[in-house]
């Protein structure tokens, strides 16, 4: 996982944050890019510690999108622009295009979804199926409590290197430095000096600066294209 994340970062920075939509919503029988189309915005939400950053920008991400099927996407008057590409992960690529332009993108699409049979937690809406997909709003089941019958989702997640992140690294750091660590006698008999302390709370600020919107933002396009 650390090389995985060490690929995803450049420009000082050294960690992702997660994201994830468990599961992804979508409608039984629906085509990858009738799904895609549907959200607007990437229906997914931040797992990491830290504020979700309002608007669509992030640095490097690597994107997978399991659990759709190769059903052909729905004929309407006029090819929509997700509908022109032909391989599942272009589909997916260019729909991350549109919504982080600039970024440096990977995208991986799996058919087989996600297992959720037991030991898995059930807490789904009753108004997904078995397998994970949304029904009809306007016939929802009679079942009142979690669905406990959903067997497999399809899921949508990415590591993220985004300007989220800034929030939570300067968090940490300002926590840090409120600390009177002179007080924790166990803290230096470990083997940390203070000289060190302070080397590492200052390399943390400038590690939260890297991931500063106006800091990386600006130069993001380039990074990607030399990538």
């Amino acid at each position: 996982m650390g090389h995985f994340a060490d690929s995803l970062t450049f420009s000082g920075r050294k960690v992702v944050a997660a994201w994830a939509s468990l599961p992804f919503p979508a409608c039984r029988g629906s085509s990858l890019p009738d799904a895609l189309s549907g959200h607007q915005a990437v229906p997914w939400q931040l797992l990491s510690s830290g504020r979700e950053h309002k608007g669509s920008c992030c640095f490097a991400q690597s994107v997978v999108l399991r659990g759709l099927g190769k059903e052909r996407p729905s004929s309407s008057p006029g090819q929509q622009p997700l509908q022109a590409w032909e391989s599942p992960e272009q589909v997916l690529q260019h729909y991350l295009h549109t919504h982080f332009p600039g970024a440096f993108s990977t995208a991986h699409v799996l058919q087989q979804p996600c297992d959720t049979r037991p030991p898995f937690p059930q807490f789904f809406s009753p108004l997904l199926t078995r397998q994970g997909f949304l029904q009809d709003r306007a016939q929802p089941p009679s079942s009142a409590g979690p669905n406990r019958d959903v067997q497999s989702i399809p899921v949508l997640a990415a590591l993220q290197a985004s300007p989220a992140l800034h929030s939570l690294l300067s968090g940490l750091c300002q926590d840090l430095r409120a600390r009177n660590v002179r007080r924790w006698s166990s803290f230096f008999t470990a083997g940390v000096e203070q000289d060190d302390f302070q080397e590492a709370l200052e390399e943390l600020r400038t590690l939260a600066q890297c991931y500063e919107t106006g800091f990386g933002a600006h130069g993001s396009e380039d990074e990607a294209d030399s990538d």
